[in-house]
């Protein structure tokens, strides 16, 4: 119980760490493009919001490909944000085009956020009535009683197939009943004694 607690206790330390360092460097990002005061804290709220609802949608199993659109939208701006504010971007004159990504971001977070939270998922259809039908007997004709007037001869049945060992063990049967009776086995004993249906001990029987 202690070493579980030990490894809880080391995955939120972990999560803690990594969620203020993204924090603050989407808030530094956000700060160096021009969104000061309590703007650039709210970048850092808005992108961790996506992310969870993001998370939430692949959760729930349904309508997984949006859920990991979305996910993959936030953790893009908060990947970017970690590796702007690592030295490769000098923050101090930040280049036109991130600013407007810095500037439209709110309105894609919105739409994103929307979509995840407001959007119905699709109903799950039970399988319950298919499979019912399937176990059913369904025929595609109505019943008769009796066979029809011009209805023609049943085809007989191929002869089942019978393996070599089955036909060893069954003359090694015949033997035994022969020394004891002095008679020959007949097929429904063998068939009781092999524990077959009565077609395959008809077939086993034929070539003893």
């Amino acid at each position: 119980m202690r070493a579980h607690l030990a490894r809880v206790d080391a995955v939120l330390v972990q999560a803690v760490i990594a969620a203020a360092l993204s924090f603050a460097h989407l808030h530094d990002l956000a700060s160096a493009a021009g969104q000061d005061g309590w703007k650039a804290w709210a970048y850092p709220v808005s992108v961790d919001l996506l992310l969870v609802a993001a998370w939430k949608r692949l959760r729930s199993g349904s309508s997984k490909a949006s859920g990991w659109c979305w996910f993959v939208v936030a953790l893009a701006a908060s990947l970017g944000a970690n590796v702007a504010t690592a030295g490769l971007l000098d923050l101090a004159d930040v280049p036109d085009w991130l600013r407007i990504l810095v500037a439209g971001w709110p309105a894609v977070a919105f739409l994103g956020g929307t979509l995840l939270a407001h959007t119905a998922p699709a109903p799950e259809t039970s399988s319950a009535p298919a499979e019912l039908a399937e176990a059913l007997p369904v025929s595609a004709e109505p019943e008769t009683v009796g066979p029809p007037a011009d209805s023609e001869p049943e085809s007989k049945q191929p002869a089942p197939h019978v393996p070599a060992a089955l036909v060893n063990h069954a003359r090694k049967l015949a033997d035994d009943h022969h020394a004891r009776t002095g008679s020959p086995i007949d097929p429904e004993t063998l068939r009781a004694r092999l524990g077959v249906p009565a077609p395959l001990a008809d077939a086993i029987a034929s070539r003893l």
